[in-house]
């Protein structure tokens, strides 16, 4: 399987900080906050990443090369400034990814959850991994019942979950969406949900949305404590 990292948008909460820097390159524990990524999906088995980029896009490519040093092939699909948001990226991306399922992890977290159980069954266009709401996302996205994936937005907020941006998904998922154009992802998940094609599951780890100067700060302090 191969998976893929978006690293495209522009990161206007994390400015100043990232006026200079992709948020992908942003330090956190000592490295990128990207390469986080990569090496759990090294240890994971997986060889071939494909990473999006946009905002100084020059900058991610110069500083993670081709990815031997990880034991990975990493290929790159280059969007226009502004970016294509996620569904627009991912389409964009899809003749680098192939035919077969893949998996998506949004550059900007960081998640323990190991990508070894990445699986995805027949029935379903998408996978998607759920955590408990944080606080700032108090209202969750999606109502998780065993391992099927709703939206119901008449249910309290207490019921649902938060779409931690790691999913599995098809190419098929994605059909219809005119190249080059963006799309979010939102509206294709929620479609796929109608007819039942969305399952889930919830990971209780660690996981951080680090859309903030004081949340990358917050997590790099913890790291460091920890090594």
């Amino acid at each position: 399987m191969k998976a893929m990292i978006l690293a495209a948008g522009r990161g206007e909460r994390m400015r100043p900080l990232t006026d200079h820097t992709p948020k992908p390159l942003l330090p956190v524990g000592g490295k990128p906050l990207i390469v986080w990524h990569l090496e759990r999906l090294a240890a994971a088995g997986f060889r071939e990443v494909v990473i999006n980029h946009a905002h100084l896009g020059a900058q991610i490519e110069a500083a993670l090369g081709e990815g031997a040093r990880w034991g990975l092939s990493i290929r790159y699909s280059p969007e226009p400034e502004g970016a294509l948001e996620t569904a627009g990226g991912i389409a964009h991306a899809l003749p680098l990814l192939g035919d077969a399922p893949f998996l998506v992890i949004n550059g900007d977290i960081f998640c323990d959850w190991n990508p070894v159980s990445a699986s995805l069954s027949a029935k379903a266009w998408a996978h998607l991994v759920m955590v408990p709401n944080p606080e700032q996302h108090p209202q969750g996205d999606f109502v998780l019942t065993g391992a099927k994936v709703a939206t119901d937005d008449r249910s309290a907020p207490s019921a649902k979950r938060t779409f931690s941006g790691i999913g599995l998904y098809r190419p098929e998922l994605f059909e219809g969406i005119e190249p080059g154009r963006p799309a979010k992802l939102a509206p294709l998940l929620r479609q796929a949900m109608t007819h039942g094609r969305v399952s889930g599951e919830l990971h209780t780890g660690r996981w951080i949305d680090v859309g903030t100067p004081q949340r990358l700060a917050d997590l790099d302090a913890l790291l460091q404590a920890s090594l």
